[in-house]
């Protein structure tokens, strides 16, 4: 009889690495490795080798960059979506991707399980786990750090289970920070983080730039095109959301944009810190940003504003396969219509100066905002509005006075 497969969410990282002749030994499954690349293609070479070596029959390595920049990273980009006024959502908004592309392999397959090895302390465990209960509430998950049959506890635990299996790999007990890396950001955990009243070490630390002390002494202009709330060209050249991405990612990260340092609230009650390098990101939303402000009325902006803040909540908590992320979606998506135009701006050393935009739609006019007066503005009106606007605070005021 066939053995029942599991779909393995692997990386190749020391910990995905163990899972495989773990599962293999305590679940008897066969272990179909896949591998989601949003952008960290320079980190997959030599994967698919590593995996069987370990025990896996097969790997996926499935590139998800365009769907991740159009279909995921986009949304956010439109709704504006911070968490906690700092974090731009890197690691939030690709694992719903993932989760989706772990069920699509699953039912190829004809998997009896999705395994991951997210820990049970942090976000991705439900990100991940949301996501899959979503598309394929029928498929049994198999979280290996909240497992009973998982006895390792640390780094020199997972390697020295690796050489009791015959695996030795090129892995440190003393490694580096934690890490995530996609198109849109890459985030730094442990060491000298681990503990607030560190400063991060910037030149260990940095992997997509620099800070805006080493940044260059000459500033740089640079124009972001929209169409509808979709970046489209750099400097004029046209290309695709991903490729944006990629440019401004270079071009930010060699001024020094983008950094950083948060304590966050994870999903699960503790708070976490952690360093974030998002360049691109960065001025991405910046431009978006203000780009709208010509745009946008004031009560849809005010709008605007509170549900992107639901957005980010909602993608934070791994909540992207619900009808409210839709609905939220849907709201963002018809602010957009005219979001098109040029934003210019200058970036030096870790800022981003406004040089200027421009939109066919813009809802500015000089002849009204200007000092002078125009024939679409008459001064006089402002007494009747101020009269009706501040009638509540008159008559409180007038109450108060009287009991005086």
């Amino acid at each position: 009889m066939a053995k029942e497969k599991v779909i393995l969410a692997y990386s190749g990282g020391l910990d995905t690495t163990a899972i495989i002749p773990w599962l293999k030994e305590n679940f008897d499954y066969e272990v179909i490795c896949v591998c989601i690349d949003c952008g960290q293609a320079e980190e997959l070479d030599g994967l698919e080798e590593r995996a069987k070596f370990c025990g896996a029959e097969k790997l996926y390595i499935l590139d998800v960059t365009d769907e991740f920049a159009e279909h995921y990273i986009v949304p956010c980009v439109q709704a504006h979506a911070v968490y906690e006024n700092k974090y731009l959502l890197g690691t939030s908004m690709a694992r719903p991707l993932i989760a989706k592309k772990l069920v699509e392999i699953a039912r190829k397959e004809g998997a009896a399980a999705i395994c991951h090895g997210a820990t049970g302390k942090g976000n991705d465990q439900i990100r991940f786990e949301l996501g899959i209960k979503a598309l394929a509430p029928d498929l049994k998950i198999i979280a290996a750090w909240r497992n009973d049959k998982w006895t390792m506890d640390s780094r020199e635990s997972e390697i020295e289970y690796c050489k009791q299996h015959g695996i030795n790999l090129p892995f440190s007990a003393d490694s580096s920070y934690s890490r995530d890396r996609n198109l849109w950001h890459i985030s730094h955990e442990g060491l000298e983080l681990e503990d607030p009243a560190n400063e991060p070490n910037f030149d260990h630390l940095l992997v997509l730039g620099v800070t805006p002390e080493k940044a260059p002494d000459e500033g740089e202009y640079v124009t972001i095109s929209f169409e509808k709330g979709v970046p489209t060209a750099v400097n004029g050249e046209k290309m695709k959301v991903a490729d944006v991405i990629r440019k401004l990612n270079e071009l930010g990260g060699k001024h020094g944009i983008g950094i950083i340092d948060i304590v966050e609230n994870r999903v699960v009650g503790m708070k976490s810190r952690g360093v974030y390098e998002t360049p691109g990101g960065t001025i991405l939303y910046e431009a978006h940003q203000q780009l709208e402000e010509l745009i946008l009325d004031r009560e849809t902006t005010k709008t605007k504003l509170d549900m992107g803040n639901l957005f980010a909540q909602i993608v934070y908590e791994g909540k992207w396969f619900t009808p409210l992320r839709e609905a939220v979606q849907a709201f963002i998506e018809s602010t957009q219509q005219y979001v098109t135009g040029e934003v210019k701006f200058k970036l030096y050393k870790g800022n981003i100066i406004k040089a200027g935009e421009t939109s066919p739609y813009s809802l500015y006019n000089e002849s009204i905002a200007s000092f002078t007066t125009g024939d679409l503005y008459n001064h006089h009106d402002a007494e009747g509005f101020i009269n009706l606007f501040g009638l509540a605070s008159k008559v409180r005021g007038m109450k108060h006075l009287n009991k005086d």
